[in-house]
């Protein structure tokens, strides 16, 4: 998939979430590339270095608080008078058993990861019923479908989002909205970041586990994000998209 062969985005509003972490990065960057103009949303004020005056503007809030949801969606309609497509990228990890998670680890995961995702799918829909059209894509994972052990919090998070995503795609198909959400196998970034020496290092490690041989590369999720809020896609919609190498077909 490259820039040629994506079209209808060129002039539309994204807000991107966790835009300041590796996949983040890549998907504003491949929006940008097809003319969308963007808010980008994280937590880590390094997202100010996203900004392009007129075409990216930068917010910095916590993705499970209600108030970053709804100001996020604001900045849209207050800049760019618009809201198209909502990508829902933010998210954290907890590399930990049922048994060693503690309840404020649990909730905090799934604050992130499953309520950040409702929050903003809720006030994006606010103005998509409204215009009768737009998108909603989510970064899932393959543990959304397949067990792993150590992930207890994390996958039951990543769970939730495969499934809120069927259910919006259900409620508000009616409505001209799509929703839909991407599967990544493991993807060389900087999630494990003090988890471990070499978060980068670490999950290139795992490569072999996929069919393919080797971990994804953020930009060919980034691909599959960009398709998705696309024209391209327009009758898919309430799909889980595996982007994982063929690890789920072994």
């Amino acid at each position: 998939m490259n820039i040629d062969t994506i079209s209808g985005l060129d002039g539309k509003v994204a807000l991107v979430t966790g835009a300041a972490g590796d996949i983040g990065r890549a998907t504003v960057a491949l929006l940008r590339a097809h003319g969308m103009r963007i808010v980008a949303e994280d937590i880590h004020p390094a997202v100010a270095e996203l900004a392009e005056p007129g075409c990216v503007v930068t917010l910095t809030g916590d993705v499970g608080d209600e108030q970053t949801a709804r100001a996020a969606v604001d900045r849209a309609l207050g800049e760019f008078g618009q809201l198209d497509v909502l990508v829902n990228n933010a998210g954290r990890t907890l590399n930990k058993r049922a048994l060693d998670t503690s309840v404020d680890e649990w909730d905090a995961i799934l604050a992130t990861n499953a309520r950040g995702n409702f929050l903003h799918s809720r006030e994006a829909l606010r103005v998509m019923v409204k215009q009768r059209s737009g998108t909603i894509v989510s970064v899932a994972s393959v543990v959304s479908s397949v067990g792993m052990p150590d992930l207890a919090a994390y996958a039951a998070s990543k769970g939730a989002i495969a499934q809120l995503t069927k259910v919006l795609a259900v409620e508000y198909g009616e409505h001209g909205i799509r929703v839909n959400a991407v599967a990544p196998g493991v993807v060389e970034t900087n999630i494990l970041a003090g988890i471990v020496e070499d978060s980068r290092a670490t999950l290139a490690s795992y490569g072999h586990l996929h069919p393919l041989g080797r971990v994804a590369k953020p930009a060919e999720i980034a691909d599959v994000i960009a398709w998705l809020a696309s024209p391209r896609a327009s009758f898919v919609t309430g799909a889980l998209i595996m982007a994982d190498g063929g690890y789920t077909a072994l």
